[in-house]
């Protein structure tokens, strides 16, 4: 089953969230825990499927389209800011009762969670970031993104070629790897002249740029609830960067899923959830009470 609940965002975008397994019956008075799963950049839900019904035994799982993405809006003018996906974040685990959830996030969704953890403790119980760094990738990175995005060989005749260009033939892939393309044919759709991406190339664009700059070890400072920092050998972070993140985190943990790279939970789907179940487990065994509220900021001269 695949079950869509829309969800308003920030500025009345409507916001499509996915349910792909019944949740469990409550324990007693208790609800199954929440998780919300958050792709990353030019992801879409369904990505999370296989591992939202894996979850789904024990946990009420829900994936979030953001903006841009899936089949949530695309708003022409925006926002597209950090803090409008935090906002839309926060929106998803108040309007479907998940919270306090745990969030498990996948690269920029990672940083959507983080942000969110960081800024509303009370609605987040744990935290799984998946291959995302807290470092700013800076400006050559996103010129290289921008090359990448006009190099799709568009339209695409078929989703046999756009497999075969993702998996085997696209030049800024370091080797093949028919996962790639079946994570990039997940989010194609066919039109009058072929095989199309279901977001905007110049938004993508526009949500990189305003986080691309920037360094976030601050907001890791703030997260109070457990975390897990989960990355692959052959992903987008590195061990030294993931292990600092660890640190900088009052309640970071560490997991590597062998022979995974940037799409671990996609590519290397049971040894991701190997990584991340104990963690899982752990957190969810008992609910806590929801998070302390932020403390005021004293008045100017105090």
């Amino acid at each position: 089953m695949a079950r869509r609940i829309d969800v308003t965002g920030t500025a009345g975008a409507r916001l499509a969230a996915w349910e792909y397994a019944d949740p469990p019956k409550p324990r007693g008075d208790a609800p199954a825990p929440g998780i919300l799963l958050l792709h990353g950049l030019t992801g879409r839900a369904s990505h999370w499927a296989a591992a939202a019904r894996r979850l789904s035994g024990r946990h009420r799982a829900v994936a979030l389209d953001q903006r841009g993405h899936g089949r949530s809006d695309k708003p022409a003018g925006g926002p597209f800011t950090p803090e409008t996906f935090v906002a839309d974040a926060a929106a998803a685990v108040e309007q479907l009762d998940l919270g306090p959830a745990v969030l498990i996030g996948h690269s920029t969704g990672a940083l959507t969670a983080w942000q969110l953890a960081a800024e509303r403790p009370e609605l987040v119980r744990a935290l799984i970031v998946c291959d995302m760094r807290a470092a700013p990738p800076g400006a050559a990175s996103q010129r290289v993104w921008e090359a990448w995005l006009r190099a799709w060989p568009m339209p695409f005749a078929t989703l046999a070629d756009v497999r075969k260009w993702f998996g085997e033939d696209d030049p800024w892939a370091e080797r093949p790897n028919p996962a790639r393309g079946d994570f990039y044919a997940e989010v194609m759709a066919e039109r009058a002249d072929g095989w199309r991406p279901v977001f905007s190339r110049r938004q993508m664009l526009r949500i990189r740029e305003s986080i691309v700059h920037e360094a976030h070890w601050d907001e890791l400072a703030r997260v109070r609830c457990p975390a897990l920092v989960v990355r692959g050998p052959d992903g987008d972070l590195g061990r030294a960067e993931a292990q600092e993140m660890v640190r900088v985190l009052p309640g970071g943990r560490y997991a590597e899923v062998p022979d995974a790279g940037h799409l671990l939970h996609y590519d290397r789907p049971d040894a991701w959830y190997a990584a991340i179940a104990p963690f899982l487990d752990e957190v969810t065994e008992t609910a806590p009470e929801p998070g302390p509220e932020p403390e005021p900021d004293p008045e100017p001269g105090v």
